[in-house]
């Protein structure tokens, strides 16, 4: 006797579901949802289960980037000491070239005016432009400049209106009962000191570059002086130098230059100079770069932030990751003609229909170019096509490929073969040349890593 199986009675939920179907409403609303709800769902689906293919935007500049040093300005400087004790006066203006025999100050025995004739109205706008100058510079955290600017303002004034000569041309000896000093030579002044003038290559320590204990001492601060004491300082050439400390590694990558490119982040000007490099007897390197001009620009500064620009090669910076090659057809460049209607570059392609032959015009990609051929998109013909010759009946048979390299643009949402061509590169990264033939530009997406998909591929960023 055969069971049979009893047919199971639908249970209390199942019935919940199938009334609930029932009240719901069927018009074009619900099929309107029903339909996005689908799409959504289908959407969700095929993007999770998609390869998701990591871009990378293009850059522009160099390689890397240039190292910044701290580096330690050597000039050649004289430190001036008072004649005699007194009152002094400044006549030359801080960071100003003065001549040999120029009046630099004045000294007596009792506090007194400054010799001022009337400025003139050029005087006075020369004076504005420098305050508006400073006032547009000027930082918060560098106070004391003031104070320097002050006595250099002062100076500047004085400078404009000036000792006169007298009617034979000299400068005289005493004004309004002060002796008038000139200096011994030519140069520029500065009234500030650092113990730092008489530093010369051969004493040079890393200990020199420790700025915690670094101090300007102004010479400006008392109008009263011994015999004696500094009152200026005078650099006596317009060739400096700038030393910058070394590490084993850098000694190494910057040996055997001659010269070097050098960028003061102070105002962003650039200068070459001459390059070599040192060592002291413990046995520390240190660069020298020496310079033959602009020492004026710098003169108050001891310490300068600097950039060695070292990497002069520029371009379009990628990932080397995202290099691949593409194979093209090379056709020899006496086979490509023109179109008479628009000028587009193609080739005549041999048609053989019913033992009838003739030929039409195919339009050409032509991505790239030597000295005898053509680099034509592999898409434009079929291995063994032939073409033909314009003016001639000689015929060449399409099959010969050359790789060349590119990367994958992504800009469109799918991937677009571009070719690149390398100018330098590192152990991760290269720049391209920029306004290459069907190739990159800055801002650019490509795909980070080429090898994992293919040219016309959907990709989702």
């Amino acid at each position: 006797m055969t069971n049979k199986k009893k047919k199971k009675k639908p249970t209390h939920r199942l019935r919940n579901l199938f009334r609930m179907f029932q009240k719901i409403p069927l018009n074009i609303g619900t099929f309107i949802f029903g339909a996005i709800f689908i799409y959504m769902v289908i959407s969700v689906a095929l993007y999770l289960t998609a390869d998701h293919i990591e871009s990378y935007q293009v850059t522009a500049g160099p390689l890397a980037q240039n190292q910044t040093y701290t580096a330690l300005a050597l000039r050649e400087e004289k430190v001036v000491t008072a004649a005699a004790s007194g009152y002094i006066t400044y006549y030359a203006r801080e960071n100003s070239k003065v001549a040999k025999s120029g009046v630099v100050y004045t000294l007596g025995e009792s506090q007194t005016e400054a010799a001022v004739d009337e400025l003139s109205e050029n005087d006075y706008s020369r004076i504005r432009s420098s305050i508006a100058g400073f006032a547009s510079s000027f930082d918060n955290s560098n106070f004391y400049q003031t104070y320097n600017y002050k006595y250099e303002l002062e100076g500047t004034i004085l400078q404009y209106s000036g000792l006169k000569s007298t009617e034979d041309g000299q400068i005289p000896q005493n004004v309004g009962g002060q002796a008038v000093y000139t200096a011994a030579q030519d140069g520029v002044i500065l009234y500030s000191t650092d113990g730092y003038e008489s530093v010369t290559e051969d004493q040079l320590t890393k200990e020199l570059f420790n700025k915690k204990d670094y101090s300007i001492k102004s010479l400006q601060s008392s109008r009263k002086v011994d015999a004696g004491d500094d009152i200026y300082k005078l650099i006596t050439s317009e060739e400096w130098s700038l030393i910058i400390p070394l590490t084993d590694e850098q000694t190494v990558q910057l040996a055997g230059r001659k010269n070097i490119r050098v960028k003061f982040l102070k105002d962003d000007t650039t200068q070459m100079g001459k390059f070599s490099i040192l060592t002291n007897d413990s046995g520390e390197f240190f660069c020298k770069i020496t310079f033959n001009s602009g020492m004026i620009r710098y003169s108050n500064d001891r310490f300068l932030e600097v950039e060695l620009v070292t990497n002069t090669k520029s371009g379009l910076k990628i990932p080397l990751s995202s290099i691949v090659t593409k194979d093209f057809y090379v056709i020899p460049k006496e086979y490509v003609t023109h179109n008479e209607e628009d000028g587009s570059a193609g080739f005549n392609k041999k048609i053989v229909k019913k033992e009838k032959e003739s030929s039409e015009f195919v339009q050409a990609t032509i991505y790239q170019e030597d000295e005898n051929y053509y680099y034509v998109d592999s898409s434009t013909f079929q291995k063994g096509d032939v073409i033909i010759k314009p003016d001639s009946q000689s015929t060449f048979t399409v099959e010969e490929t050359k790789a060349l390299e590119g990367v994958y643009s992504i800009n469109k949402g799918y991937a677009v073969f571009r070719q690149i061509a390398v100018i330098d590169q590192n152990d991760e990264y290269c720049i391209v040349e920029t306004g290459t033939k069907y190739g990159i530009a800055q801002f650019d997406h490509i795909v980070r890593n080429g090898n994992t998909v293919k040219e016309d591929d959907i990709l989702y960023k």
